[in-house]
């Protein structure tokens, strides 16, 4: 199979619930190196850890359940109107990818039905769909951090002018109560400026998403630990300092 073929099924591959002849396809390709499908992969992953950060940890509904077995065949539907927000609907459909992937494997109906919901759900975000113009564009820069120190914050900032910037850290500290993340970003010769906060999952990963045009005088971007509020001007020295222009 091509990589063109192969294309819609990388966002299941990348968590765990791909079945057949696709997986085992695509575990070729990147067995030999494939660039097209590693990279597609890679994005996929990143669209998956986001949307899995992004979500609020929330106790699933009952009607997630009942719409599980529904989908499987165990209950007869309830024709019922979903006013879901929008993190809620991208936790239930990941929890429905790997509950199908899981439970239901037998059935390619069901898994077939839960890929395009999942990626009719990113299409459909705007959020989702900036983050993908982002990574997808060929001008998006790509920057590493931490790389060269024993265990630092690391990762890596996606860069564009038109979309935004991309962060995706790992080995961040464990933040004190009452402190979050802030996210900088560094004009050359200016103050830095606010560009949102965030907080780390359990194992010390993260990604932040600002979208919109980016300032092309933009020299850096930063992460300090700040009050949950917020500060205007860093309080802290900054644990991640990545360099996005050329000096």
């Amino acid at each position: 199979m091509t990589c063109e073929e192969l294309r819609d099924d990388y966002e299941l591959y990348a968590l765990g619930t791909l079945e057949g002849e696709e997986r085992d396809e695509i575990s070729r390709h990147l067995a030999r190196g494939c660039d097209n499908c590693t990279e597609g992969v890679r994005r996929a992953s990143l669209v998956n850890a986001w949307i899995a950060t992004s979500a609020p940890e929330v106790a699933p509904p009952a009607r997630l359940r009942r719409r599980v077995r529904e989908i499987a065949g165990v209950e007869r539907p309830r024709y019922a109107s979903w006013h879901w927000a929008w993190a809620a609907l991208c936790a239930a459909l990941i929890a429905i990818a790997v509950y199908l992937g899981s439970e239901v494997r037998r059935s390619s109906a069901e898994l077939a039905d839960a890929r395009k919901k999942l990626r009719e759900t990113v299409a459909e975000s705007a959020a989702g769909r900036q983050l993908l113009e982002l990574l997808n564009a060929p001008e998006t820069k790509r920057v590493s951090f931490g790389e060269a120190q024993p265990r630092p914050p690391r990762g890596t900032v996606f860069v564009n002018a038109r979309a935004g910037v991309l962060l995706v850290a790992s080995n961040l500290p464990v933040l004190p109560a009452g402190k979050t993340f802030e996210f900088w970003v560094i004009p050359k010769g200016g103050a830095p400026k606010p560009a949102g906060l965030f907080r780390g999952g359990a194992n010390g990963t993260a990604t932040h998403l600002v979208s919109g045009p980016v300032d092309p005088n933009t020299a850096a971007v930063a992460v300090s630990v700040e009050p949950e509020s917020g500060s205007n001007a860093p309080t802290t020295t900054p644990i991640v300092v990545a360099p996005v222009a050329a000096p």
